[in-house]
């Protein structure tokens, strides 16, 4: 369930931080009854970002399968890869 918060309560910033680390999820914030805003960890937000990294890369593959683009062997990537930065890097 998504925590909702008035904008009153940004002035006790610590409840707030504490909140958004606890929750580990963006915490919405109103303003006169609708919303206005987000806050949200910065590991939360790194993790969204990483999150939306992955899904524009998915999207980017499949459009290449879908044009019929030559596509590369796993395994002979990962051996060029184990070859050229050690076994323990890959």
């Amino acid at each position: 369930m998504p925590e909702i918060r008035p904008i009153k309560d940004l002035r006790n910033t610590i409840e707030i931080s504490e909140l958004c680390h606890r929750k580990q999820e963006p915490v919405f914030i109103t303003k006169n009854g609708y919303g206005d805003l987000v806050v949200m960890s910065m590991e939360t937000y790194e993790r969204s970002l990483a999150k939306l990294e992955l899904y524009q890369k998915l999207a980017e593959a499949e459009a290449q399968v879908k044009s019929g683009e030559e596509l590369l062997d796993g395994e002979e990537v990962f051996g060029k890869l184990r070859e050229k930065y050690g076994k323990k890097h890959v």
